[in-house]
């Protein structure tokens, strides 16, 4: 069996996080190995930058210094997790990689598409995932979950709708850009379906 790296990516609220919990239910128990991590996160150090990206606090935090925070951690969590797990042929189910930094920092925060990605390219080189599950959701039914919920606000949720907005713009760009591998899943059906639409795109690379 090779191994597999795929990501998911998707607005704020979009539900990702539980998506990859089905979709990794369902592969362990037929009975592949996994490696379920996370960005920005997925080992010590990286969730140490995770902390000081995502703290409510740090609301100066300039735009460059935020896709450069990003990046460190991406390369930390690449070289000590993502690249041994792809190595030992695990399939790799990542929440979020280098297309939130082209999404959020590329585009939202208007530094460019391509300058962001050559930042990357020096943290990880030219690997990317083989799969991208994009989990569609409208940024303003996303932030709505994201408020109603129990899960912790951080730094990024606080932005006003126009920067999530403009997110979400940035991820059908790049959606066209790399056609190849974003697979989009309609992220406002019952998360039965949604996990069930992302289990029948993964079998299709297995």
């Amino acid at each position: 069996m090779n191994g597999k790296f795929i990501t998911f990516e998707g607005p704020e609220g979009s539900g990702k996080t539980s998506v990859i919990v089905g979709v990794e239910k369902y592969l362990r128990e037929s009975g592949y190995s996994i490696l379920n991590t996370r960005e920005p996160g997925g080992s010590k150090i990286a969730e140490d930058i995770r902390s000081i990206i995502l703290h409510k606090d740090n609301i100066e935090m300039d735009a460059h210094a935020e896709a450069l925070l990003f990046a460190a951690s991406r390369s930390q969590h690449f070289n000590e997790k993502i690249l041994p797990a792809i190595n030992e042929n695990k399939i790799i189910l990542c929440d979020r990689f280098i297309d939130s930094s082209l999404a959020y920092q590329g585009h939202a925060r208007e530094l460019g598409i391509d300058k962001v990605y050559e930042i990357n390219q020096f943290a990880i080189g030219n690997t990317l995932p083989e799969l991208t599950l994009f989990i569609d959701v409208p940024p303003k039914v996303g932030l709505e979950r994201v408020f109603s919920n129990i899960r912790k606000i951080d730094r990024l949720d606080l932005e006003e709708l126009e920067f999530h907005e403009k997110v979400y713009e940035g991820y059908m760009i790049l959606a066209k850009k790399y056609k190849n591998r974003f697979k989009i899943v309609d992220g406002t059906q019952p998360i039965e379906k949604v996990i069930e639409d992302a289990i029948q795109i993964i079998k299709n690379i297995l």
